[in-house]
């Protein structure tokens, strides 16, 4: 693979992304790596010197909450920040972490841009047909509750934006885990379809992420400070496996499955971020195999 840094130009702002070490950082990095120079000059963050690995490592390492001082060093560094850190599941107070490391970085940002990944689980079980971010939050899972907490750190903070971001294909539990032993299985509702849902593939969250960092950065654009980011429409889960080329088996829906969860994106599309085209399952499967080297 192409060295990352071969391909930076100066004119983009520098960024610090902190805890890039999981699924969607490793994506991030990848689709950057393979860019041709469109992507932020970029400083990746993690806690253990293994981490990226197959990427010749982490630029910086340390613990963002064990180690103020360098966490206060690498943000003082960059132009804007953007916060992946956090874990998925865990206990109450290993959950918190979204909410510590929110504060501990925005204190230390000095107003500088900190981009926050939130997530479409902020919204729970959506009262409408489209959710948009003047919407109460109202999150039924811990995941989504931490989230929340973490948006609170940030509201009304100068340079903080929140992203409430999608599912991510390949970042996700249906395509980004090998099928289980069995095969795949499907929760299916009474109208025969599957869990719809707002997504973006990875390159175009990459695209979307970059303009972000330069609008936040070059000081001329007012950013709200929250946006919903996925590709316009919704997908069903079972078209994205047969665009994908693999079969599922249908489970009926338990009573506390969710149907549908599409995020409006006006504030995405009026800023640039994602285009103005419906999302769609062969689309997302063609970003993240051109991302997989598989196109």
């Amino acid at each position: 693979m192409r060295s990352f840094r071969s391909n930076l130009k100066p004119e983009f702002p520098r960024l610090l992304v902190l805890g890039g070490s999981g699924r969607l950082g490793g994506l991030l990095r990848r689709v950057w790596s393979l860019s041709g120079g469109v992507a932020p000059q970029t400083v990746w963050q993690a806690r253990r010197p293994g981490d990226f690995a197959a990427f010749g490592g982490p630029t910086v390492v340390f613990d963002p909450l064990a180690e103020p001082e360098a966490l206060a060093r690498a943000v003082a560094s960059a132009a804007a920040v953007l916060l992946l850190a956090g874990p998925t599941r865990g206990t109450a107070a290993e959950m918190a972490a979204h909410r510590d490391l929110a504060a501990a970085v925005l204190d230390r940002a000095g107003g500088r841009p900190v981009l926050l990944a939130s997530s479409a689980a902020v919204y729970g079980r959506p009262a409408g047909r489209l959710c948009h971010e003047e919407d109460a939050p109202a999150p039924v899972s811990d995941y989504g509750r931490a989230k929340v907490a973490m948006e609170a750190v940030a509201a009304g903070r100068p340079g903080a934006v929140v992203l409430r971001i999608g599912n991510v294909a390949g970042a996700d539990a249906l395509l980004g885990q090998a099928a289980p032993p069995g095969g795949r299985r499907l929760h299916v509702f009474a109208d025969g379809l599957a869990p719809r849902r707002s997504y973006i593939g990875p390159q175009a969250l990459a695209r979307a992420l970059a303009r972000l960092v330069r609008l936040a950065a070059g000081g001329g654009a007012t950013l709200p400070g929250v946006i919903n980011l996925a590709l316009p429409g919704a997908v069903g889960m079972e078209a994205l496996l047969r665009a994908a080329g693999e079969s599922w088996q249908a489970d009926p829906a338990p009573p506390e499955a969710i149907a549908s969860v599409e995020l409006a994106v006006d504030r995405a599309l009026a800023l640039g971020l994602v285009p103005d085209l419906p999302v769609t399952a062969a689309g997302l499967i063609a970003d993240l195999r051109f991302e997989e080297g598989r196109a």
